[in-house]
């Protein structure tokens, strides 16, 4: 599966060079509150620089990464996608974590970045980063149009899907879009669980 697979519609637009900014901005910001990014980073303005650099660096150039206006945004990593952090990234994240949360949050990071990495399939599917959506365009539906495009060309390709959970709360919205736990992260013992799920193709 890729790009060249995936039917946007109307509403959604692929992110460009340059937007990476303001897809981290709106995904930081439908993740102010999310209990397990608040245990790993401490602080909002730290979520904010994370996912700010995850999107600059890794999925607007790597990925495929598309937006509703700036209501809403998701990245996904399509098969064969590399993700996995530089030597520089390690560097960019570190240097905003430390002065924002202190040398406690980039441990705790670093160990979710490992715990990640060793539960992360290895057979091909396509792996969703992160959807968000602004907290006032919560419920209106907005998040089944941003994840939708995708899944229906897993459907086509006959494609698994892949996701983290970082937050109980959204349990039944990935439940209703056909994703499963397939078990549990805890980088530390007292960590917040992280949930991974598994969403199989569907057949038509």
């Amino acid at each position: 599966m890729t790009a060249d697979d995936i039917e946007l519609g109307d509403g959604l637009v692929r992110a460009r060079t340059g937007e990476g900014g303001l897809v981290g901005d709106i995904t930081a910001e439908a993740f102010r509150n999310d209990p397990f990014n608040l245990w790993m980073l401490g602080r909002y303005p730290a979520i904010r620089a994370l996912f700010r650099h995850q999107a600059k660096r890794i999925y607007v150039p790597r990925g495929f990464v598309y937006r509703a206006g700036t209501d809403g945004a998701c990245m996904w990593a399509l098969p064969g996608t590399d993700t996995l952090f530089t030597r520089l990234d390690y560097y960019l994240f570190a240097l905003p974590t430390l002065v924002y949360s202190g040398p406690a949050a980039i441990a705790r990071a670093v160990k979710t970045g490992e715990a990640m990495e060793k539960s992360h399939p290895t057979f091909p599917h396509a792996y969703l980063f992160s959807i968000g959506v602004r907290p006032e365009k919560q419920g209106t539906g907005l998040g089944r149009k941003l994840i939708q495009p995708v899944l229906d060309a897993c459907d086509r390709a006959q494609m698994p899907a892949y996701l983290e959970n970082s937050n109980p709360a959204n349990t039944g919205f990935y439940a209703s879009c056909g994703f499963e736990p397939v078990g549990e992260i805890r980088p530390t013992p007292d960590a917040p669980p992280l949930v991974p799920m598994l969403r199989q193709p569907r057949r038509s």
